[in-house]
């Protein structure tokens, strides 16, 4: 099944784009590489319920597996050791990254309590753009009464933008709700 944000990319953004950065082949047009959605569980170390229960959150929100990630070194200051599971990430390419895409610009982001827009200021100097939650409530997967504690994640996207201002206007003509500053 072809997602509608890719529709929307190949029929119109990349027309938008090409005419305002005036790229004269098709494929400098800047697109988008992967989503990478990560929680970091500190207290995992300790209770491995937690990391089951993350585990099985995030695979509900992304539509895809989630994995454990794990120390690669210890730190006795964290009380951490090698290999200790510290946390969950997915990697989204393809149908499963447009699919995600729409439901955070459509669904999740407008659930969020005074919600204004997201800022423009966390792309990194290469087009990628970073976004950290606050809590997992805003995506309609979650279960309100199935969850244990509010945790937050860290959502990545990454574009092959060479500019801040080429991964915006990516962002931007695909509907993501940038604030107004």
């Amino acid at each position: 099944m072809v997602q509608r944000l890719k529709t929307v990319y190949e029929q119109e953004v990349i027309k938008q784009l090409m005419t305002r950065f005036q790229y004269k082949n098709i494929h400098e047009v800047p697109k988008l590489k992967k989503i990478t959605v990560n929680r970091g569980l500190g207290e995992a170390a300790q209770n491995a319920k937690i990391l089951e229960a993350s585990v099985k959150e995030i695979t509900e929100i992304t539509g895809q597996k989630a994995i454990v990630t794990r120390a690669k070194k210890a730190i006795a200051g964290f009380k951490l050791r090698q290999d200790m599971p510290i946390g969950v990430m997915v990697t989204l390419r393809g149908d499963y990254m447009y699919a995600f895409l729409d439901r955070l610009i459509n669904l999740s982001l407008p659930r969020i309590r005074d919600f204004r827009g997201i800022t423009a200021k966390s792309f990194d100097g290469r087009g990628n753009y970073n976004l950290g939650l606050k809590e997992q409530l805003i995506f309609p997967e979650v279960d309100y009464d199935g969850i244990e504690q509010i945790r937050g994640m860290d959502i990545s996207i990454v574009t092959t933008a060479k500019t801040d201002q080429e991964g915006l206007a990516l962002l931007k003509s695909l509907g993501m709700p940038f604030a107004e500053s």
